[in-house]
């Protein structure tokens, strides 16, 4: 038989929950395993997205980078 424990939520969390629900009758121990089990990443990133990833951060620090609206511009498009 399984050990259960009861769990305060803050009624905004539950209402969160419930509307992460599948479907009406899941149970909020399915919603909470289901999310357990999307935050965690059972791929490692590779060398090469590693390295990559490095060398933007390194020309971000250097201000490598185009603004939203320098982007817009350059795409002819126009935001407000």
């Amino acid at each position: 038989m399984a050990l259960t424990t009861t769990v305060c939520l803050d009624p905004k969390t539950k209402e969160s929950l419930k509307g992460l629900k599948n479907f009406p009758s899941e149970s909020f121990n399915s919603v909470i395993e289901r999310l357990i089990n999307e935050a965690y990443d059972n791929m490692p990133l590779s060398d090469e997205t590693i390295r990559k990833i490095e060398e933007g951060l390194k020309e971000y620090k250097e201000g490598k980078y185009y603004s939203i609206e320098e982007v817009a511009e350059e795409l002819g498009i126009r935001i407000d």
